[in-house]
């Protein structure tokens, strides 16, 4: 199970990547045909990029991954 949030997790930040470039690419074109495409793969970075976090709360809420300190910030044991 954790493997498949490993895996989901990942898809995701591909996700987020691949829009991005498209958005950059509608970008450096400049006709209101690619603003209008522009602007839809924003919004699709932002509705992935809630997703991931949303993932991230539920994954933790259930136990499959588990916040830890960073290397010596913690509280002595």
């Amino acid at each position: 199970m954790n493997r498949l949030v490993w895996l989901l997790v990942l898809a995701c930040l591909l996700g987020i990547l691949v829009s991005l470039g498209l958005g950059l690419y509608h970008l450096s074109r400049g006709t209101p045909e690619h603003s209008a495409k522009l602007a839809r793969a924003l919004t699709v970075r932002i509705a992935v990029s809630l997703l991931l976090f949303a993932l991230l709360m539920i994954a933790w809420h259930f136990g499959l991954i588990s916040p830890h300190p960073l290397q010596g910030a913690g509280a002595p044991p």
